[in-house]
């Protein structure tokens, strides 16, 4: 099993999980934000979503505070931010740092194991995207301004590809 799945992870709600839930799902792990010039994105990551998620996708979305403060409100507030501006139904975690010595140890992770062709270096931004097949390997990293509808060929080719 990838140690990707033994992360454990707060829901916006609250409640500490691991990513095993998501085995055998194609992920995009997103950092988001609310306040962004990239806040719209939300909306491709739902079409996402809602275009692939019976095939196998899921969005995970890690809002994050460390870029000019863009994510200052709490998981509460967050969460009725995408409700009502996006009707975001892909998952939502609670608020975590994505890089530096606070990083959550998911994103140390994703970072690190990216493939070397397709690592666009540290988290740059709000937005930055990490593709990740069933097995849990990381495919690519997407930098910030990556729209979400770029990633459709990678992620229907992802999808292809079975357990």
């Amino acid at each position: 099993m990838s140690q990707l799945y033994q992360f454990e992870v707060r829901t916006i709600e609250g409640e500490t999980v691991t990513l095993e839930q998501f085995k055998d799902k194609v992920l995009l792990i997103v950092n988001t934000a609310s306040a962004c010039g990239l806040t719209p994105q939300y909306q491709g990551l739902q079409h996402l979503y809602d275009t692939y998620g019976e095939q196998g996708l899921v969005v995970l979305g890690f809002p994050c505070n460390q870029f000019a403060g863009q994510e200052p409100g709490t998981e509460a507030e967050i969460k009725s931010f995408c409700d009502l501006n996006y009707q975001v139904t892909f998952p939502l975690f609670a608020k975590i740092d994505v890089k530096g010595e606070n990083a959550h140890p998911l994103y140390k992770y994703l970072v690190s194991h990216v493939p070397a062709p397709y690592r666009t270096g540290d988290i740059e931004w709000n937005f930055v995207k990490f593709l990740v097949d069933r097995n849990g390997n990381i495919l690519k990293q997407y930098s910030a301004r990556t729209e979400p509808s770029a990633l459709e060929s990678d992620i229907r080719q992802a999808l292809i590809h079975a357990v």
